[in-house]
């Protein structure tokens, strides 16, 4: 499909010299007399790329480029008069990809135009290349987004003590306009054997000092979680030293496992829901 550019400029000559020079090399052309009329074809057409003058009648050039820039990322070349260094440093700011000064040779504008879709089409290229999917999953490095099974989930990891989890979990989903009962926890279980991992809806906290911490600020113990098991603490070994040592090792294998199937069991439960022995 050809792309289409739209031309704004007030000057006849110009815009029939542009719309014959890129149609010759089967670009789709439209052309806008003024800043109002631009806008009004933009909004209701489809363009792929913009010309735009910067002296036009009614609404101005940087205005038009601005009010666009709100609303898409579609290339601009902003045609500027010889000498008016304010109006390209505008145009730059405001969005604009690229500007080029009257008079100009219309070759010269054909090479930018194609240069800035060569660039474009590159973009897209490896965006495209930056999703990975698995299954049901798929997880976009660009905008850094998950989706499992069509359900947008949002990975978030405390940054601060595992104790005072619950106030930043809380703001999170204030931000976000998620309920308890969307929340997915993963947490560490020392009353489950080590490797083992298992679904839980509410229910008791077993002591555990960031489940309580999540439970008051959601004011509600009614919230899913993982319960990666890690066995009870060898000997007389504190249970704070037993889960804050340090991974390594064979220790650091079991976890990566461990890490594994949690991360299986949680693309499960968001995709059809907490299991039947969870609920129990």
């Amino acid at each position: 499909m050809a792309k289409r550019i739209l031309l704004v400029d007030d000057e006849p000559l110009i815009v029939k010299g542009l719309k014959y020079t890129l149609e010759q090399e089967g670009f789709e052309t439209d052309s806008a007399a003024d800043g109002d009329e631009a806008l009004t074809k933009f909004f209701a057409g489809h363009y792929d790329f913009i010309l735009l003058d910067v002296m036009l009648p009614k609404v101005d050039g940087i205005t038009v480029c601005q009010r666009i820039r709100e609303h898409s990322n579609v290339p601009i070349i902003m045609l500027t008069a010889k000498g008016e260094q304010i109006d390209k440093i505008l145009g730059l700011e405001y969005g604009a990809d690229d500007y080029m000064t009257k008079p100009f040779n219309i070759l010269e504008v054909k090479a930018r135009i194609k240069g800035i879709f060569r660039r474009t089409a590159m973009m897209q290229k490896e965006n495209t290349q930056r999703v990975i999917t698995v299954r049901d999953m798929q997880i976009n490095l660009n905008n850094r987004s998950v989706v499992i099974g069509g359900r947008e989930v949002i990975l978030a990891k405390p940054q601060d003590f595992m104790n005072t989890s619950g106030g930043p979990l809380s703001k999170l989903m204030r931000q976000e306009h998620v309920t308890p009962a969307e929340v997915l926890v993963v947490h560490d279980e020392v009353d489950l054997p080590a490797g083992e991992v298992r679904a839980k809806w509410g229910g008791g906290l077993n002591a555990h000092n960031g489940l309580r911490s999540i439970a008051n600020k959601l004011g509600t113990r009614d919230f899913s979680r993982i319960r990666c098991g890690i066995g009870r603490p060898p000997g007389k070994m504190q249970v704070a030293d037993y889960v804050l040592r340090e991974l390594k090792g064979g220790f650091l294998d079991e976890f990566l496992m461990l890490a594994q199937d949690a991360a299986s069991l949680c693309e499960q439960v968001v995709k059809d829901g907490m299991p039947a022995d969870a609920l129990r």
